[in-house]
């Protein structure tokens, strides 16, 4: 199906086709569908979250893909579904406004699981941005196509085919490189003609305590129950040199405080003994380090804010 891709000609469009090319592709998808995963494998390194738990993702990531001829800058944004609280409106909300400012759209199809109610939501919020969807290239993007067989892959394709009029499908394996190189190719061919957007060798823009926050939160998502991913919130309080440390011996002090909604919650978080928090301290402090080139000091504090998904004050609090 790749092979059919509709790069448009640079000849036919009149553009200099050993011009550099520049601009944006967001990357959209059901909830769990491989977005962040694919955002970190064309990037090369990681710069969203990933979890097996739903809804994962909460604030827009950039990610910046660095090649001679050309400069994609990624959008990774939370999942599109169905709203059930306030929260759920808001980040809906965000992805839709990033659709209408962005060059090419890839939407992510997962090749293990039937295209289902939740995709096809998704192809209809697309289709209804209007004239902008009509001049903007959507990317269909079998993502997870490792885990299914050539039979089941050309399965979902045509499935995918039916589901609307798209400017390619390619199937892609973030986790072994299958065809990622192939879809770097197919979106910077739908990008127009420009300069780089970043310097070079910078691979995000998101602020050090957004990916901090992330980082904590994939963390503490890691091995808990299915209701907590859409009631956990991270908050970093500060991130603080240590007073009285040698210049070739930095040490950060970063505290960062953890809301859920109930007292129950509370209890998971934390653990017996504080067990699990000091297990997700531990992890996060893993890819907190490199981020921020130094030894760190995680100091972690779990608070309760009630029912915060739906509360506007509480939720303008922690940053949505």
């Amino acid at each position: 199906m790749s092979d059919d891709r509709r790069v448009p000609s640079l000849e036919a469009t009149g553009e200099d086709p050993g011009a550099h090319r520049s601009g944006f592709a967001c990357v959209v998808g059901r909830p769990n569908a491989g977005k962040s995963t694919l955002t970190n494998a064309l990037v090369g390194q990681k710069v969203a979250i990933t979890s097996g738990r739903p809804q994962t993702t909460r604030h827009v990531i950039r990610g910046v893909v660095h090649r001679p001829d050309a400069q994609l800058v990624l959008v990774d944004t939370p999942g599109l579904h169905r709203p059930r609280t306030l929260l759920g409106e808001r980040l809906n909300e965000m992805v839709l406004a990033t659709l209408g400012e962005v060059d090419v759209v890839v939407f992510c199809v997962p090749a293990d699981q039937r295209v289902g109610p939740g995709d096809r939501f998704i192809a209809e919020q697309v289709s209804r941005l209007g004239p902008v969807a009509a001049r903007t290239p959507v990317v269909v993007v079998a993502t997870k196509a490792d885990l299914v067989g050539k039979a089941r892959l050309a399965e979902h394709l045509l499935a995918l085919s039916e589901l609307g009029e798209w400017a390619d499908i390619v199937p892609v394996s973030a986790v072994d490189g299958y065809q990622v190189d192939t879809l770097v190719d197919v979106l910077v061919g739908h990008l127009p003609p420009g300069p780089a957007l970043y310097p070079d060798g910078e691979l995000t823009d998101e602020p050090e305590h957004v990916m901090v926050a992330e980082l904590v939160r994939e963390a503490a998502l890691e091995g808990v129950r299915d209701e907590l991913p859409h009631s956990l919130a991270v908050v970093v309080e500060e991130i603080v040199p240590r007073e009285g440390r040698d210049a070739d011996r930095p040490l950060l002090d970063v505290r960062v405080t953890l809301f859920v909604e109930r007292d129950s919650q509370k209890a998971i978080v934390i653990g017996k003994g504080g067990s699990r928090l000091r297990d997700v301290g531990s992890r996060a402090r893993r890819g907190i380090e490199p981020l921020l080139g130094a030894r760190v000091y995680l100091d972690l504090h779990v608070k309760v804010a009630k029912d915060w998904q739906r509360d506007p004050k509480q939720l303008h609090r922690l940053g949505f």
